[in-house]
């Protein structure tokens, strides 16, 4: 079988079907954005692991390294969050090809500095090796939460809310932006290069000539796909106004994904509404220009980096002031399925479309 075909989460699950836990301090292992350990009576120690392979998961054609450094932490801090706690540490460990110079790991890391500074998260250790592929990060976050507070996603129960951070789609965009600038550029280097053969000009001052792109008005798109924020001022509102959170999950795979993440493990069905969407201008203009649904995009182009969190019913009153928080279903029972309710009434199947690395 080709590992294709199982995808991320079903590899993962068919790798680990057959684990045993051993420690009795083990309380969650795999299946949540982390693992859960016991440290005290009171609280827990929550464990998250990224990895960021190049070409895979980021393109250094327009990825500075300082924005990569940056993000490769907010994309496991925003795991933590997740669960309901605060990160407190993460260790650092990459894999270097010849190609980069000492300055060039030396903007990474400032990158990951800066997010750190901002999370109050120390930097206490990791590894570093030669790699003969290109560049590949590997980071651990840690963190803690209480106990009787730590959200998983097995939580939700039937006529919960389902309420997300943010807007969604707009990370998605801005890759598109990205993809397409670069596949133009990658054509004028082609034009450059024929143009020097026949004029017996330099290649490397025909490539200078090369314009640079225009993101006017495209910033907001380009600094949510290219520096994602972990949403670690959701989590203090929801606090600070009593919010009981049942489940909770950050969004990097897809709405839709997630959604039916916290379905399945939670053994509920769902209904969101088309309508109740929160999806920003910027995006919705730029998908109609390059005739991509946008709701599409909203359910199933990932990286958003935004909570997707279930609440009491009774929590209503409470959420309607908070800024930045968007009411969008409800949970139902699991006989109903995982539905999206169009904007004309109709009830479509959601559906897991959410990226899978391993077709890259």
């Amino acid at each position: 079988m080709e590992i294709a075909e199982l995808g991320e989460f079903g590899l993962i699950k068919h790798l680990t079907k057959e684990m045993t836990l051993v420690n009795s301090s083990t309380l969650k292992s795999v299946g949540d954005d982390c693992a859960v350990i016991a440290l005290n009576d009171e609280e827990v120690t929550l464990v998250t692991t990224d990895m960021l392979m190049e070409g895979v998961h980021f393109d250094l054609t327009y990825m500075p390294l300082r924005h990569l450094g940056y993000k490769s932490v907010m994309v496991n801090l925003s795991d933590i969050y997740a669960m309901n706690g605060t990160p407190k540490q993460i260790t650092v460990s990459l894999a270097i090809s010849k190609r980069f110079k000492v300055e060039d790991i030396e903007d990474l890391y400032s990158g990951m500095r800066l997010a750190c500074e901002q999370h109050g998260v120390d930097i206490v250790g990791g590894d570093t090796t030669s790699s003969l592929t290109g560049l590949a990060i590997s980071i651990t976050a840690i963190g803690v939460g209480k106990k009787d507070e730590v959200a998983y996603r097995s939580g939700a129960n039937e006529t919960d809310l389902i309420c997300v951070s943010g807007n969604l789609g707009a990370a998605y965009m801005g890759l598109q932006i990205l993809e397409r600038e670069k596949a133009v550029y990658n054509q004028q280097v082609i034009e450059a290069q024929q143009q020097a053969q026949r004029t017996g000009g330099s290649v490397d001052e025909a490539i200078a000539q090369i314009p640079q792109p225009d993101f006017m008005g495209k910033e907001y798109l380009l600094e949510r796909q290219m520096k994602p924020e972990a949403r670690k001022d959701i989590i203090e509102r929801l606090h600070n106004a009593g919010v009981k959170i049942t489940s909770m999950i950050d969004i990097s795979d897809g709405l839709s994904s997630e959604l039916m993440h916290i379905c399945t493990q939670s053994n509920v069905g769902c209904s969101i509404y088309e309508d109740k969407l929160p999806i920003d201008y910027q995006a919705a203009a730029l998908a109609e220009e390059m005739n991509l649904n946008i709701v599409t995009c909203a359910l199933n182009g990932g990286e958003d980096y935004e909570l997707l969190f279930t609440c009491s019913l009774d929590d209503y009153e409470k959420l309607i002031p908070l800024e930045d928080v968007y009411l969008i279903g409800h949970i139902t029972k699991p006989e109903l399925g995982t539905n999206l309710i169009g904007r004309n009434g109709e009830e479509l199947s959601l559906q897991a479309q959410g990226w899978n690395a391993f077709k890259k």
